[in-house]
């Protein structure tokens, strides 16, 4: 018999070949985690993408915006977008980017810095809620699994 899932009516629908697709059960599980994360309440002022974005910033401090953009893979203007957000809550500044005088390079201020270290426990324990039911070595075999697919893009 095939998996069910309750849909906004309660009633079970059938997955068909979708309980077998990887690309779906994927998204199923960012879902289910991002929604995770939204019900902390701290972390309800950032969005895991966002987190991402102040990790590699804080990781690569003077990295471009250009730069940026392409490892997280999103369009410039997008980013753009959200660096602004950053900077109107004193989370990232901008400053003049020592090689290329058309671009700016990302750092945290300090209230990004301090940010980043409250929050950083948090996302860890969302990812410990979401894997409560997981050994040790199944969490490394998932991550494992995760950057191999993600690497062969």
């Amino acid at each position: 018999m095939a998996a069910t899932e309750k849909n906004s009516t309660d009633s079970a629908i059938n997955l068909g070949i979708l309980e077998n697709i990887i690309g779906y059960q994927l998204r199923r599980a960012q879902t289910a985690l991002f929604q995770n994360f939204a019900k902390k309440e701290y972390l309800n002022s950032i969005t895991p993408g966002q987190f991402g974005l102040l990790v590699k910033i804080s990781n690569n401090p003077g990295i471009s915006q250009t730069a940026l953009a392409k490892a997280d893979g999103i369009e410039r203007s997008t980013l753009g977008e959200i660096i602004d957000r950053f900077e109107e809550r004193g989370l990232v500044e901008r400053r003049k980017h020592a090689v290329d005088r058309r671009a700016y390079a990302l750092h945290l201020t300090k209230k990004g810095v301090a940010f980043l270290e409250e929050v950083v426990p948090l996302v860890f324990e969302n990812d410990s809620d979401m894997t409560n039911n997981f050994s040790e070595a199944e969490k490394q075999e998932l991550l494992r699994l995760l950057k191999m697919l993600a690497s062969h893009g």
